[in-house]
């Protein structure tokens, strides 16, 4: 990370603590939280920046109350983001499903060369890269999360995800193949509740961008009679909101 970039995700940092702050009140709550995601930083090797997932994590301590649903991640890979989304989604008493084929990306033909942040991305997204085995997810998860509100689902999206059928309050998507965000987007946009929130990880990819922006995908794929509304389109973060 240039020093550019630290800088950036130092002040991102400091204003994503200043609204999770809102949720815990005092500053001794506020550092226990904190310390829970230093933990894991520490311990699991992960994918995202500590920025990125915080954004989700904040989005789930502000889902209304009364608002059904479970949260879900795809893309697990060591399970760093699993751990924090656990303690997020038991402090809400929601349930987490994690799907993940647990074996690294599926094979495929994909042409990645640069993202929109201006780095490239070429040969990141081999057939196996980002592998975590399922044994080494749950173990991660047991040591530095709350597994007894964790389901795994494991093989391949287009496998795993069809058969799913729970309400879906937040979704994270850490999938980085535009194929495999489309299958994500598929099977899970539909059990999005009213209100409900679709964070990708893969905003900045132009293959994933696309996907986003295909308004025959949406149509003829998901159902939607219109394009959702996105926020944040080409940027690391991009969140689908559904009305």
């Amino acid at each position: 990370m240039t020093f550019i970039h630290t800088i950036k995700e130092y002040v991102a940092l400091a204003k994503l603590q200043s609204r999770m702050a809102r949720h815990f009140h005092t500053f001794s709550e506020q550092k226990v939280w904190l310390n829970k995601l230093k933990k894991i930083d520490s311990n699991v090797k992960a994918a995202h920046n500590q920025s990125h997932i915080l954004q989700f994590l904040i989005e789930i301590l502000e889902l209304p109350e009364k608002m059904k649903g479970c949260i879900v991640e795809a893309g697990a890979y060591k399970g760093a983001g699993t751990a924090k989304i656990s303690h997020f989604a038991s402090f809400k008493k929601r349930q987490l499903h994690v799907f993940d084929s647990f074996e690294g990306l599926p094979g495929n033909n994909e042409q990645h060369t640069i993202s929109t942040q201006g780095h490239s991305i070429k040969d990141w997204f081999k057939e196996g890269n980002f592998a975590g085995s399922l044994d080494e997810v749950k173990k991660n998860v047991n040591d530095y999360g709350v597994s007894e509100i964790v389901t795994f689902h494991s093989g391949w999206f287009e496998n795993s995800l069809p058969s799913f059928k729970e309400p879906v309050a937040a979704a994270y998507l850490d999938v980085d193949l535009a194929s495999s965000t489309k299958t994500c987007l598929k099977y899970l946009y539909p059990l999005l509740v009213p209100g409900g929130v679709i964070y990708s990880q893969d905003g900045d990819f132009p293959l994933v961008i696309d996907v986003f922006k295909d308004e025959n995908f949406w149509l003829n794929e998901v159902g939607c009679s219109e394009t959702p509304v996105i926020e944040g389109l080409g940027k690391k973060i991009t969140i689908i909101r559904k009305k």
